[in-house]
């Protein structure tokens, strides 16, 4: 799906301020009055009915955003040296056995670390010789998750830790 057709429909929902931001399915959008799990049931409904299939979704507000990408999940040495730092969002939080499973995976090349309703995936080597997928994720540990790269969540945060622009008046 093109940004523009997934803008469209976050917009024929209703919400205001609509951006999509790079081909990831991140929007931005401003909901109103309204709370997360009642948001992403209205998404993920819409979004069967226009499309035909299951899209997960995973509302975060801007605040949450913004923590997420400066939270500190490994010592800052490390994440330099590593080829890749992901953060998986989750509906809900990973709870003491997903956490047990999650660190199950833990190997030479991978590294977990879980904080809230996210999990954070420090890649020593190339992804591709990694055996952790989100697949494998969700069979192993039962719960929806999708994953950005650190950068990816960083420069969303940039966007929405910034003062909103002044609006112009006509004169």
């Amino acid at each position: 799906m093109t940004m523009e057709a997934l803008r469209r429909h976050f917009t024929a929902l209703g919400f205001a301020d609509v951006e999509t931001f790079i081909a990831s399915g991140n929007v931005l959008f401003d909901a109103g009055a309204s709370d997360r799990a009642t948001l992403e049931r209205k998404i993920e409904a819409h979004l069967h009915r226009a499309l035909g299939y299951e899209v997960a979704t995973f509302v975060r507000t801007a605040p949450e955003v913004v923590a997420v990408a400066g939270y500190q999940p490994f010592p800052a040495a490390r994440i330099r040296a590593a080829a890749a730092l992901n953060i998986g969002f989750l509906a809900e939080p990973l709870g003491a056995a997903g956490t047990r499973t999650l660190m199950g995976l833990s190997t030479d090349i991978d590294d977990f670390a879980v904080h809230g309703r996210e999990v954070y995936w420090l890649c020593a080597s190339r992804q591709s010789k990694s055996t952790f997928t989100n697949v494998r994720f969700e069979k192993l540990v039962g719960v929806r998750a999708t994953f950005r790269g650190a950068n990816t969540v960083a420069r969303l945060a940039a966007i929405l830790d910034r003062p909103p622009a002044p609006r112009r008046t006509k004169r």
